[in-house]
């Protein structure tokens, strides 16, 4: 009886250690992605793509919120201060995020980059001044802003905080 119990004891420890080595083999594999942090903390979990976000903001009227988060590439950043930027939904639609309490502002060199945004999605009635001043932050020319003439009912996004990939 004395050596079964040996015998299992041994039999425990070896599976014990097996498991142990395949668990931490699981782990070095999977590198954790690194991420430049802005405004309120938060992770890289239960991500939806941009494409999700934007059939849940084609049901929403001017007024609605859904709080989101969601990844894509920034297509557009602010040149004067990064106070804003413009996330792709799909090929023909955008958003334009702007920073809650105007709190933190992104690196003018991160168009291009992957971005991981949590915040509040909405659709918005944008003023022609406002659009203006957009087209300016954006260097676009005298000639482009002045065409500007028409309010514009755009999807929006007030950002609480970002994941900028660095990897």
């Amino acid at each position: 009886m004395k050596l079964w119990i040996q015998f299992c004891a041994v039999a425990l420890l070896f599976f014990t250690a097996c498991k142990e080595v395949k668990t931490a083999e699981k782990e070095a594999v999977k590198a954790p992605t690194a991420y430049q942090s802005f405004g309120d903390v938060i992770t890289d979990e239960n991500v939806l793509s941009s494409e999700a976000v934007l059939a849940q903001m084609k049901i929403l009227q001017v007024g609605d919120t859904l709080p989101v988060k969601f990844t894509t590439t920034i297509k557009e950043v602010c040149t004067s201060k990064g106070c804003w930027m413009k996330l792709p939904l799909n090929e023909a639609e955008e958003t334009m995020v702007r920073f809650k309490d105007y709190g933190f502002f992104m690196p003018l060199d991160s168009e291009g980059k992957e971005v991981i945004v949590e915040g509040l999605a909405f659709v918005k009635q944008t003023s022609v001044a406002e659009l203006q001043h957009y087209a300016k932050d954006a260097g676009k020319s005298t000639q482009e802003i002045a065409n500007i003439k028409v309010p514009e009912t755009t999807f929006a996004f007030e950002a609480n905080g970002v994941l900028l990939k660095t990897k």
